[in-house]
């Protein structure tokens, strides 16, 4: 049985290590760097290729991924697929990035020993990976021409949106070629219209009776002081609301289970970076609903190109009965509707989620999909049995979880 190896060089990193790496030129082969660790791309490269990228996914932003890549508990040292356009030395056009996926092996995602590649965990729930939309066909191409030369069989994306523009082009570079993609999970997930008028959506949404109960509840709140909702843009204003978001995140159930942020060093590294990084593009918010001088919900939101992601919210549970979480999001619903640039906002939040989902009333369907590098590769179907396995397994864990939580 073939496994791949995890061949990149695990170490902490900033986003600057990769910012003086030129693209290759005739002296330096694109092959060179096609699957290498993550760090060898070139940041001006990424960045450019974000920017034509034919779906956004504010998780793969170099800013963010780098910073992951650096420190996150359980995420650093990935290596990466990249696709290149040849050189035109007549025009004396470089060869520059038109794809690029991070991934691991199969291996070390799920601990399962066949020879497929998976996308990296960039801590968001979005794998998408990025395309050139002017040739995003030859990029997805040549992103599984690598995958292959390193010996995969198959690619499986996580958390990808299932019809999106990236998605849709994979499918039909398979179907030139016979295949298909499969999917191996999927589910609903919130997302907002941001070109819709605001309050309209949130009476379609909530209806007057729930609205009138919100401003009620806002009311108590200002008992406490002069309810304000603020947004931090500058990197100045990001960093002092990057430390009101971790403080808050730390406060709550989050902590009692160990997975705020802050309570690990790499992970508060992490996101303190990548923040810092992305609010110097303007491509990061730090959004805060304060009680007079004290804070009683704040999160994190991206932006790429037209579309918003939100991230993570962290409250005051001192403030649970006004419902801190949930007045934070209308006034952040309004800041998003207001703003000309933007079209649509992933909640990038599980299925069924209790808060988001009453709210943003829009849906995408996200799934995990199985990309074979070969037609009518039986390893393929392998691949597929062991994550069908493995994910009723985990399943059936959950439940088990679940059950005893109740008794």
């Amino acid at each position: 049985m073939v496994v791949i190896a995890d061949t990149a060089v695990v170490r902490r990193a900033s986003v600057n290590d990769a910012t003086g790496k030129r693209a290759p030129t005739s002296a330096s082969s694109p092959h060179d760097i096609a699957f290498a660790p993550l760090v060898e791309i070139p940041a001006d490269e990424w960045r450019a290729l974000a920017e034509r990228a034919v779906e956004p996914n504010g998780y793969y932003l170099p800013a963010w991924e780098s910073a992951v890549n650096a420190s996150a508990r359980g995420r650093t040292g990935v290596s990466a697929l990249s696709a290149w356009s040849d050189a035109s030395p007549a025009q004396e056009e470089p060869a520059r990035l038109i794809g690029l996926l991070p991934v691991v092996s199969m291996w070390r995602d799920c601990k399962i020993p066949l020879p497929a590649l998976v996308s990296a965990s960039p801590y968001g729930t979005l794998c998408t990976p990025l395309l050139d939309r002017d040739i995003a066909g030859e990029a997805a191409s040549r992103l599984m021409a690598q995958a292959r030369a390193q010996g995969a069989h198959a690619l499986i994306l996580r958390d990808v949106s299932l019809n999106g523009a990236a998605m849709r082009t994979f499918a039909e570079v398979l179907r030139q070629d016979g295949m298909r993609p499969r999917i191996l999970h999927s589910h609903f997930r919130a997302c907002l219209d941001a070109r819709r008028e605001a309050d309209e959506l949130l009476r379609d949404a909530l209806g007057g009776r729930k609205l009138k109960e919100l401003r009620r509840q806002r009311s108590r709140l200002g008992e406490h002081g002069a309810v304000r909702f603020d947004v931090a843009r500058t990197p100045e204003a990001v960093a002092a609301g990057i430390e009101i978001f971790l403080a808050l995140e730390a406060s709550g159930w989050k902590a009692k289970r160990g997975t705020a942020l802050k309570q690990d060093e790499g992970d508060a590294g992490f996101i303190r970076r990548a923040t810092q990084g992305l609010a110097e593009t303007g491509q990061c918010e730090i959004v805060t609903l304060h009680a007079g001088d004290t804070p009683v919900a704040a999160a994190i939101v991206l932006r790429h190109q037209d579309r918003a992601f939100y991230f993570k919210l962290g409250i005051d549970e001192r403030f649970s009965k006004f419902s801190p979480g949930v007045q934070l999001t209308l006034d952040l619903t309004r800041h998003l509707c207001a703003d000309a640039v933007l079209a649509t906002a992933d909640s990038t939040a599980s299925a069924d989620h209790p808060m988001i989902n009453p709210i943003w009333r829009g849906r995408l369907k996200i799934g995990d999909v199985l990309i074979p590098l070969r037609p009518h590769d039986p390893v393929v179907s392998l691949i597929h049995a062991a994550m069908t396995m493995r994910r009723l397994a985990r399943e059936l864990a959950r439940r088990a979880v679940h059950f005893v939580r109740g008794r």
